[in-house]
This record gives structure tokens, C-alpha cells and sequence, in this order.
């Protein structure tokens, strides 16, 4: 038998076209043959021979094994020979009185509206250490509440300073009571007791008023419209003017004749505790008073302007001093004297007629015909003034 490529095409009439037809026919008949043979249950446990088996819903749905849940284990009885365990006591704002059982039943809702309805109250605020450690035994200064006014007047922490108390139990009326911060109360207070009541007390009284020209005042720097605030606007800043004495008399710091020594004295220790001293000197503003103030500035810089004058003498010169004999004569008022000796002299030989010099001369050089005549007034004529 020849098979050979060259006579291949005589055993097929049709060719090679026919031989691959037969051949699918063949394959197609075998599988068919095959799909009959298997039952439903050897398709249902075929796998799925392409993955996109399931994108038409061709391939029938699995049935899913039912979920197992798991055992938890239950913990062991209590031995008996444990001991009782003790019972936690209700809280007390939870715990209800055995009496009224149906009134603890009750849900939140029932609760009544008045007390709903109430605010919660706001804890009260606590006083400062300045405000602790300025107490009546220091002085009497009650605390007011804080002040905001327009353009950042007043302030928060304020008292009104009426009395200090010195140490010896005796008070010093503040005349009228000043409206400060409490630091600014505070150094008052410690002023008046550590400075300037040894100083009075040397003087031979004790003192017993200070006398406030000006404190707390919503106004700018003396008083100018549209100045910078003041500290007087923020309640840190006291006028004081003078100190009243137990015997009446008074202390004015301003007073050229009170001591030298004893307004040197108040000045060093204002200067000292506050640091913003305005006196005489200063500027016309506080002429007649003293500026005290806390203000805080850069690197503590303070400000100490009070002159304190000479005292006045006791009579002034009305006169002036007598020449000395020694001083040498007056040339110049010699030869005054001189000259208005002659003229005195020319003056009386004039003759006292009542008529000036000119007139006399006049009379002297006119005709007697002419003195005679009488002058007729002349008409003058009107000039036309044109607009």
C-alpha cells in the first residue's frame, strides 16, 4: 500500500475539506454518546470546566452545609466550701425608700419641670491673693464688682478702700474712699502703715486722714480730649493731696512751708513703692497734688517727677539796699541832674502867657492891621468820587 502525499487524494473523492468534516462528525457522535451515558449526579459532581461557567447561570448552584455553631463552655458550680461573697451596697442617689415603691418606678420623663427647667448654677468665682491678703485687719476695704466701661475704663479685682488699719488698731479714714484695683489698695495700705505714719507720729500727732483728690475716673491723661486713657480709668492710679493730723492740723505735701526735710522724706518712699510719682516740677497739672500709680511698663521703667521747692522767706525786700559809702559817684546821673537844671532854668524865663511858642512868634511878626482883620472861612469844593 502506497501512502504516499502524492496519491493521498485518491482514496478521499472529496479531498482534504472532506476528511476534516469527517473527522468532527466523528468527535461530535462520541461525546454525544457519552452525555447520554451520565447520569444527573455525575453532572452535579463534575467540576465546572471553564471559569466563566457561572456568568449565564448555566452552572446549577451548590448546596451550602449547614453552620455549625460553636460550644461555649458554661463556668463550675461554686464549691461549697467557698466563702459568701459580699453583696455590693446601692449608691445612694440611686437607693429608694422601701415606702414608696411606685414612685422609684417611674420613668425619668415623670420628673417635674421646676427642676428641669433650673439653670445650672455657675460655681462662684475665687477670690484672688491679693483679695485674701487684704483682710480688715489691714484695712477696710470691701470688694465691688468689676467694672467695664467704654474704651477699656475700669477693671476686674477692684475694692473701695475706706480705712487703713495701722498697727495699733487706729484707722485712717480715706476721705472720700477711694475705687481701686486691690493691688494698687494694697500698696496704699502698706504706705500709709509702714512709712508714713512713723514719719507723723515723729511730728508729734499721729495721723489720722488721707486726703484722695481723685481716684477711679473714666477720663484720658489730664483730662485732655482724646488723650491716651488714664490709670485714674483703670482704677490704678491715686491723687493724694495731704494727711490729716489727730490735733487738726494738716500736712499739705505741696505746702512750701511744711519742712524740706520731712516732703524729701515722702518722696524717697513714694518713689520707692509705686512707679509713677507726678508732683510740682512735673507739669501745671499736678501742681497742687501728688500722682501715684502702678502702671507697668517695659523693663520696669519707672517715673519720678517732684520737685521739691525751697521754703519761702520770711519777709520778702521791699526795698532796695542802701549805697555803700565806698561805691564810686555817679558820673552819668551828675550830668543829668546838671542838664535838667538848666532847662528848669530856661523855663521860668519863658513868660507864662498860656500860648505855645509858635503862637508867640506869630503874634510877634504879624501887621497890627492884619491881627485885626478876622479870617473868613473858604469854601471847598466837593470833589466828584467816582465808584
Amino acid at each position: 500500500m502506497n501512502c504516499s502525499a502524492e496519491k493521498a487524494s485518491r482514496k478521499w473523492p472529496v479531498g482534504a475539506f472532506g476528511r476534516a468534516r469527517a473527522a468532527m462528525v466523528t468527535a461530535t457522535v462520541a461525546l454525544l454518546w457519552l452525555g447520554m451515558q451520565a447520569g444527573p449526579a455525575d453532572a452535579a459532581r463534575r467540576s465546572a470546566g471553564f471559569p466563566w461557567d457561572d456568568l449565564f447561570g448555566t452552572r446549577p448552584h451548590r448546596a451550602r452545609a449547614p453552620v455549625r455553631r460553636a460550644v461555649v463552655p458554661l463556668p463550675k458550680p461554686r464549691p461549697a466550701e467557698a466563702p459568701a461573697a459580699a453583696e455590693p451596697e446601692p449608691p445612694a442617689a440611686k437607693a429608694a425608700p422601701s415606702a414608696a415603691p411606685a414612685e422609684a418606678a417611674k420613668p425619668a420623663e415623670t420628673s417635674k419641670p421646676a427642676e428641669a427647667a433650673k439653670p445650672a448654677e455657675t460655681a462662684a468665682p475665687q477670690p484672688s491673693a491679693c483679695r485674701q491678703a487684704l483682710t480688715e485687719e489691714i484695712a477696710i476695704a470691701p470688694s465691688i464688682p468689676d467694672i467695664h466701661g467704654a474704651g477699656g475704663c475700669g477693671g476686674e479685682d477692684l475694692v473701695r478702700l475706706e480705712a487703713i488699719v495701722l498697727s495699733d488698731k487706729r484707722k485712717v479714714a480715706v476721705k472720700p474712699a477711694a475705687i481701686l484695683r486691690c493691688k494698687m489698695a494694697a500698696a496704699v495700705a502698706d504706705w500709709i502703715r509702714s512709712d508714713i505714719a512713723p514719719l507723723v507720729q515723729g511730728q508729734g500727732s499721729a495721723i489720722s486722714v488721707l486726703d484722695n483728690f481723685d481716684s477711679f475716673e473714666c477720663r484720658g491723661r489730664n483730662r485732655v480730649a482724646g488723650a491716651l486713657l488714664s490709670e485714674h480709668g483703670r482704677a490704678n492710679a491715686l491723687d493724694v493731696r495731704a494727711f490729716g493730723l489727730a490735733n487738726g492740723k494738716s500736712i499739705s505735701l505741696t505746702d512750701r512751708s511744711v519742712p524740706r526735710s520731712l516732703r524729701e522724706t515722702v518722696l524717697h518712699s513714694v518713689c520707692t513703692r509705686f512707679s509713677t510719682v507726678l508732683g510740682p516740677g512735673s507739669d501745671w497739672y499736678h501742681e497742687d497734688h501728688i500722682h501715684l500709680d502702678l502702671m507697668e511698663r517695659r523693663n520696669n521703667y519707672r517715673i519720678c517727677q517732684w520737685d521739691v521747692y525751697d521754703p519761702l522767706p520770711q519777709t520778702a525786700p521791699l526795698l532796695p539796699a542802701e549805697r555803700p559809702g565806698e561805691a564810686p559817684p555817679r558820673e552819668v546821673a551828675a550830668k543829668s541832674d546838671g542838664g535838667k537844671d538848666e532847662r528848669s532854668k530856661a523855663d521860668t524865663s519863658k513868660p507864662d502867657d498860656g500860648k505855645p511858642d509858635a503862637a508867640r512868634s506869630g503874634e510877634a511878626a504879624a501887621p497890627k492891621g492884619a491881627a485885626e482883620a478876622k479870617s473868613q472861612p473858604t469854601k471847598k469844593r466837593r470833589q466828584s468820587r467816582r465808584p
